[in-house]
């Protein structure tokens, strides 16, 4: 029971961290953040306490903008297996004092194309799944962020295997595959690269440099290379998988917060900076830094997609929109998000030069399409709910696998039906 508490009850941060506007927040570890908020008194506050406080601070359920009684129900049982009379003490308790809040509606727009989804909900309560990544052998895999797992799911059988991290409170957190079919991942709460093996269960841990210590997403490029950004450190990083050698650059500007990445067809690294408004290149050989300011102070690039043509597609985070910048003009384009201001755009790919996102903030989550060609949209709502979309992965079949971090589940857009 304990280590499913301490392994679920961090999932009220999911939703609240959905939420949060401007930079990113510092990413908990469990066991982290006890600080007590001023809770409202009444029935149920001490468990809540006792429960919730064991992995993240109290003034996240404060944020979390609320739920209906039937909604706490749901997202508790994503978190923790309680006892009947404990939860109905814990949820009558939230949902009389945190209520839900109003949240912008889903926008439903019809379109041409036709998708199902399949959805699966992981073995271990409260994991808070963040980055999916589609394999070549067909498999989907997700870095199991408070659990301290690497999950694996076959989406023909629905088979799901874990493997646990051996090194405590790693945090994984982005995750990609190598030429030889081996999980790299980052471990965002320990600050390392880890490796591993799933034919053993091996983990091997490459060390980063002292100060880089929150590694976020990593990406291999054509030679081998393993690229990834450090978000809170303020940095950009190179590892030899060969040597195990690691160079770290620090961004020019403070708090630029390095996030999402992807390469241009030239193998170029171009990265989106969540803390600012801008988009920056990295030179593969010097590691020099040359950035574009986006047109709005006020847009947050949160993950970015890239289309054939070497265009730069943002999901603008505070603003609800969806950007396109010209790597090669430098020309500059934005589109309201159907969702509204509100919206929170987050996890984006691009699929065959159409782009695919998802709207974190409506409740439930929107899935969103959009046709450059065309400049037109459509949308879909997430069957499971979402809860919060942080990133997405296409598949080999051309299909998008999803985590849905809030929920517990990971889910695949089937296209065509």
């Amino acid at each position: 029971m304990r280590n499913e508490l301490l392994g679920g009850a961090a999932l009220l941060l999911a939703a609240s961290f959905a939420f949060s506007l401007g930079a990113a927040a510092p990413v908990p570890q469990q066991g982290r953040g006890r600080a007590s908020a001023n809770l409202p008194d009444g029935p149920g506050k001490d468990e809540v306490q006792r429960y919730c406080a064991l992995c993240h601070q109290l003034t996240n359920i404060a944020n979390s903008g609320g739920y209906t009684r039937q909604g706490w129900v749901e997202l508790i049982s994503t978190m923790v297996a309680l006892p009947k009379d404990q939860s109905d003490v814990v949820v009558d308790y939230l949902a009389k004092n945190f209520p839900e809040q109003p949240r912008p509606r889903a926008v439903v727009i019809p379109g041409p194309v036709k998708v199902t989804f399949k959805e699966w909900n992981l073995p271990t309560l409260g994991s808070r799944p963040h980055d999916p990544l589609a394999t070549a052998d067909g498999s989907i895999w997700y870095t199991g962020m408070f659990s301290n797992v690497l999950g694996r799911i076959d989406p023909k059988t629905g088979k799901i295997k874990e493997f646990p991290i051996d090194i405590p409170q790693s945090g994984p957190h982005g995750l990609t595959a190598d030429a030889e079919g081996r999980i790299w991942f980052t471990a965002n709460s320990k600050g390392y690269i880890g490796r591993l093996d799933p034919a053993t269960g091996r983990i091997v841990e490459f060390k980063l440099p002292e100060g880089a210590r929150d590694p976020h997403t990593p990406l291999f490029d054509r030679a081998g290379m393993l690229w990834f950004t450090v978000q809170g450190a303020n940095m950009v990083g190179r590892l030899d998988p060969n040597s195990g050698d690691v160079k770290v650059v620090t961004y020019p500007q403070p708090r630029s917060n390095p996030y999402g990445m992807v390469f241009t067809s030239h193998g170029t690294p171009i990265v989106c900076e969540f803390g600012t408004n801008r988009i920056s290149a990295i030179d593969p050989q010097t590691m020099k830094i040359t950035e574009w300011t986006l047109p709005n102070a006020e847009t947050r690039p949160r993950r970015i997609a890239i289309t054939s043509d070497d265009a730069v597609w943002y999901s603008d985070y505070s603003r609800g929109y969806l950007g396109r910048l010209d790597t090669k003009t430098g020309q500059r384009m934005e589109w309201p998000s159907p969702g509204g201001p509100e919206s929170r755009p987050y996890g984006i790919a691009a699929l065959d030069d159409v782009i695919w996102y998802s709207e974190s903030a409506v409740r439930p989550n929107t899935l969103v399409r959009f046709d450059p060609r065309t400049q037109k949209f459509q949308t879909w709502v997430i069957p499971g709910g979402g809860g919060v979309v942080r990133n997405m992965s296409v598949t080999r079949d051309g299909n998008i696998a999803i985590a849905e971090s809030g929920v517990n589940k990971v889910g695949l857009v089937v296209l065509g039906g």
